[in-house]
């Protein structure tokens, strides 16, 4: 790997830092959001189902990356999440808060995509999986790192102060992608129509295949997800530990599961990584009721089914990134909205499950796994 292409992942991981950590931020500083801008909770709470549907319209955008090439689709999604964040400096109002959030979800779903598919390009399939899971750090990180340092900010300078910050960011990765990235990588004219790809996406039964893989492997994540925390208030009656502790177990292990791709999908294969990944998620979940006795024994559950999905997650990217070559970008852009999907439909689940117990919801989560490795089956007799 030549020393300009190492510079440019280190930067599409700090890039994605930043991204991530207004995606993420919006959580745990929701009341404080709300007490700034004025409105009710509950109305902020909705605002954030309609930016996860937002995501289902990435495809759209992203295609951008297959016809004018990948730099191009980069930069726009950049431009949409620093204009984003800008207009809450400039305009602090709930109407213009609320698009702040749509536009910034829509561009870091719309640099995501050309950013998996320009390491797609560039990097072979046999090395794809270090170089991929070092851009993921971008999601852990912000967790980690990113979010107390809005905490800082906010603490000191009000709720308005990451903005800021974040739009300044937003600009010099902005000017950075322009310099670092090559014009020869866009390679616009050799590329087929965007409808083009976006049918063939569709019509491609290995990429419908890749595709239904994360979307139930997602959907099996939330079922779990979603309910966690009440699961811990109402087995031991500590919401503080249900706040306070996930959050120390979902960064941990988040950066686990992104560590171990990075040193065991290339070694293993992709494929393989997914398999082992989502039976592993299975038995975690499986042992997560039993495991949920204690507080100590429901964290280390908890970080266990955290890490396998992690690794389970982190390993699909790269495999999808071969699938099909011919619309990488646009692929890409669907397995971002396929997750959202996923996540939606897990989401709806969660709660009548929840009602039946949290063995109920673990037992979920394992079907939809077993349809995800069908799914992974599937994806591998195209090899064959």
């Amino acid at each position: 790997m030549n020393p300009s292409l190492r510079l440019q992942i280190i930067a599409f991981a700090a890039i994605r830092m930043v991204l991530n950590t207004m995606h993420r931020m919006v959580y745990p500083f929701l009341a404080v959001f709300s007490r700034g801008l004025g409105v009710d909770l509950s109305v902020l709470s909705l605002v954030l189902t309609g930016r996860s549907v937002v995501g289902m319209f990435g495809p759209f955008l992203a295609m951008v990356s297959d016809s004018r090439g990948r730099k191009a689709g980069m930069l726009l999604g950049l431009g949409m999440f620093t204009g984003g964040v800008a207009l809450v400096v400039l305009w602090p109002t709930y109407p213009v808060f609320v698009l702040s959030l749509m536009l910034t979800t829509l561009g870091k779903y719309v640099f995501d995509p050309p950013m998996q598919a320009y390491l797609g390009d560039q990097v072979p399939y046999k090395r794809r999986g270090l170089a991929l899971a070092v851009t993921e750090l971008g999601w852990s990180l912000a967790f980690i790192a990113g979010i107390p340092l809005m905490g800082f900010l906010i603490a000191r300078q009000g709720w308005m102060s990451p903005f800021g910050l974040l739009t300044i960011l937003g600009a010099g990765a902005f000017i950075l992608i322009a310099r670092i990235i090559p014009h020869a990588s866009d390679g616009a004219g050799d590329w087929p129509g965007v409808w083009r790809n976006f049918r063939g996406v569709l019509r491609y039964p290995p990429a419908l295949a890749g595709l239904s893989i994360g979307i139930a492997a997602s959907a099996a994540n939330e079922v779990i997800n979603l309910v966690f925390g009440v699961w811990l208030e109402d087995a031991f009656g500590l919401q503080i530990m249900a706040l306070g502790g996930a959050a120390a177990v979902i960064g941990l292990s988040e950066l686990g599961g992104e560590s171990l791709v990075g040193g065991l999908a290339d070694r293993l294969g992709k494929e393989r990584s997914v398999g082992i990944g989502l039976a592993a998620n299975s038995l975690a979940a499986l042992i997560l009721p039993l495991l949920g006795r204690s507080v100590s024994g429901a964290v280390v559950g908890l970080f266990l089914f955290y890490i396998t999905f992690e690794f389970t997650l982190v390993s699909i990217i790269p495999m999808m990134t071969e699938v099909m070559p011919s619309a990488r970008a646009t692929l890409m852009a669907f397995n971002v909205a396929g997750l959202s999907l996923g996540r939606a439909v897990g989401a709806l689940a969660a709660s009548p499950l929840y009602a039946w117990g949290m063995g109920a919801s673990a037992v979920a989560a394992v079907i939809f796994n077993i349809v995800a490795l069908l799914a992974l089956r599937r994806l591998c007799e195209r090899d064959k």
